[in-house]
């Protein structure tokens, strides 16, 4: 668990998996001899080998007044189509708690999109039934994102993922469709990534004089600010992606914005600073 503070905010991070060198069929240009030269990604992103370390976590956005739920990973009980992510049973619910968050406090999820490692957890399996796990929120999805996945469903992909995990919240009426702009309080809005998805959002924080941002997948993992042309294979839209990201990067450099990765590997988060040569890189020093 990571904490942070923006002015008067407070963000957690709650892990549900963290592995290492599982990145290469999200990002297949990341191979280990690609990113070996990337040095400034050691310790924490990258082992010696090359090999990538990535994250899988939820982050809790707490203003004082508000509990902000961004993302809610896998999930346990779930058919995937991706082995290691299938039938979990992780202990990320006892974690959340642990971190000061019960289920029953969190009054909003927040999901940066619908894919199936951010929505897991907006249900749970109770009595053979997929029922919402955090039953004071309100959901709140992009609505471009919501229309985009509710036309083109595909559960050869990863799985039933809609069906277990996304329109067991819309049927219990507890999802609002918001713009990606969408203002969520006087700390917290929503800033379009476009790419990765359609209505794909990343969660701008501010408080005090201080601001932070939580990426989701516009940026996967910390070497895409080195290397932004090296696309995910799961984006749709790979050119849009490429260039949210390049004016993401050139907007925030040298910034005192805090970057909060939503696959991270811990430390998590840094400031993008100019590499080098060429392109950027996380400074995590502080």
């Amino acid at each position: 668990m990571n904490q942070w503070t923006v002015g008067d905010v407070k963000i957690t991070r709650v892990v549900e998996i963290e592995s290492l060198g599982g990145s290469r069929f999200i990002l297949p240009d990341a191979t280990r001899e690609a990113c070996l030269p990337y040095t400034w990604m050691q310790p924490h992103f990258m082992d010696e080998q090359g090999n990538l370390q990535m994250s899988v976590h939820a982050l809790v956005v707490d203003t004082g007044d508000r509990r902000i739920l961004v993302d809610t990973c896998i999930g346990n009980d779930k058919e995937r189509h991706v082995p290691n992510w299938s039938h979990l049973q992780t202990h990320f619910l006892q974690d959340l708690s642990d971190a000061g968050y019960p289920p029953e406090t969190i009054d909003t999820v927040l999901c940066t999109h619908l894919h199936v490692d951010h929505v897991g957890w907006n249900t749970m399996l109770v009595d053979g039934q997929w029922v919402p796990t955090f039953p004071n929120a309100r959901y709140l999805f992009a609505k471009t994102e919501w229309e985009h996945w509710d036309a083109n469903e595909d559960e050869s992909v990863y799985g039933p993922v809609l069906a277990d995990s996304v329109r067991p919240v819309v049927e219990a009426g507890l999802v609002d469709l918001v713009d990606v702009d969408h203002r969520v309080c006087a700390e917290v809005c929503l800033e379009p990534t476009p790419g990765h998805t359609p209505g794909h959002v990343s969660v701008h924080i501010r408080s005090g004089g201080a601001e932070a941002l939580i990426t989701g997948d516009c940026i996967h993992h910390p070497v895409q600010m080195s290397r932004p042309d090296w696309c995910s294979s799961a984006d749709v839209d790979q050119a849009q992606g490429q260039q949210t990201r390049e004016s993401l990067l050139k907007r925030y450099v040298d910034d005192q914005i805090l970057i909060i990765g939503t696959h991270f590997a811990t430390p998590t988060a840094g400031h993008v600073k100019h590499l080098e040569g060429g392109g950027y890189f996380l400074d995590v020093s502080g």
